[in-house]
C-alpha cells in the first residue's frame, strides 16, 4: 500500500495516522456483527445479560485481532510459496463455483418467505428468539457459553470477505514500517475501538434503560423483519464478488 504523504516520518504524520485509524475503526464499528447483533443481544426479554454480551464482543475482537495478525505477518509468506498455487486454473474454477454457490444459497433468504412464517407461527418464538435464548442462556440446560462464541464466530465469518475498512487499516501500519509489537499493539486497540459504540449502549442499556429501549426497540423490530433479507445480501454480494474476481483472473474478460 503506497501513501502520498509520510504518516509516521513525524509527530504530526503519527498524529495523522491515528485518525485515519480511529475513523476505520468507528466504520467498522457500524457492521453487522460489532452493532446489529450486539443489540439484538441486548433487547432479550428479562434483564440485560452484560457478561453474555462482554463475552460476546470479545470474542468478535479477538477474533478480528487474529486474523489481523494472521493478513499482517503471513500474508507475504503464503503469497511468496503458494502464489502460483492459488492463481492455478483448478483454484480459480473452485472459487468461482463457491462464488456462484453463495449467490445462488443468498435467494433463500427470503424476507417476505420468513414474515409469512412468522405469520403461520402464530406467536411462537422464531428461529432468531430461539438463537438469542440459547446465545444468552436463557433457554433451560443452555448455560454453555459456547451458543455465544459461536454466533461472534459465524458473525465474522460473513463479515471477513467485505472488511474493507480493517484490510486499509492493515496495509497503513504495514507501510508504517513499525516495529511488529508495536503494530499489533496498535492492531489491538483498533478492535477495542471498533466495539466501542456497542460498549456505550450496553452501558446506556444498564443505566438509562428507560431512555435507551424505545430507540433500541425499533432497531430490532427493524432487524428482526429484515434479517433475513441481509444475510441473503451478504451472501449474494460475497458471491458475486468471488465469482468476478475469479473470472476475471481466468481471463474470462
Amino acid at each position: 500500500m503506497d501513501l502520498p504523504v509520510d504518516l509516521v516520518g513525524t509527530e504530526g504524520g503519527l498524529v495523522a495516522m491515528a485518525g485515519v485509524l480511529v475513523v476505520l475503526a468507528l466504520v467498522d464499528s457500524t457492521s453487522f456483527g460489532t452493532l446489529l447483533v450486539p443489540v439484538w443481544l441486548l433487547l432479550a426479554p428479562g434483564r440485560v445479560r452484560s457478561g453474555r454480551v462482554l463475552a460476546y464482543l470479545g470474542t468478535v475482537a479477538v477474533a478480528y485481532l487474529l486474523i489481523g495478525v494472521a493478513v499482517l505477518l503471513g500474508a507475504g509468506v503464503v503469497l511468496a510459496r503458494f502464489g502460483d498455487v492459488l492463481e492455478s486454473r483448478p483454484v480459480l474454477l473452485a472459487q468461482l463455483v463457491l462464488g456462484v454457490g453463495l449467490l445462488a444459497l443468498s435467494f433463500r433468504f427470503d424476507g417476505k418467505r420468513s414474515a409469512r412464517r412468522a405469520e403461520a407461527a402464530g406467536g411462537r418464538p422464531g428461529r432468531l428468539a430461539r438463537w438469542r435464548g440459547r446465545a444468552l442462556g436463557l433457554d433451560p440446560g443452555s448455560s454453555s457459553v459456547l451458543p455465544l462464541m459461536g454466533l461472534a464466530l459465524g458473525a465474522v465469518t460473513l463479515e471477513a470477505a467485505t472488511m474493507l475498512p480493517y484490510l486499509a487499516a492493515i496495509g497503513l501500519l504495514t507501510a508504517s514500517d513499525l516495529a511488529t509489537p508495536v503494530t499489533v499493539g496498535i492492531l489491538a486497540l483498533y478492535c477495542v475501538v471498533m466495539v466501542l459504540p456497542a460498549l456505550l449502549l450496553l452501558g446506556g442499556r444498564l443505566v438509562a434503560a428507560r431512555w435507551i429501549d424505545p430507540l433500541l426497540r425499533r432497531l430490532e423490530r427493524w432487524l428482526s423483519k429484515n434479517a433475513a433479507e441481509m444475510t441473503g445480501w451478504v451472501l449474494g454480494v460475497v458471491g458475486v464478488l468471488l465469482a468476478l474476481d475469479a473470472v476475471g483472473r481466468l481471463g474470462w474478460t
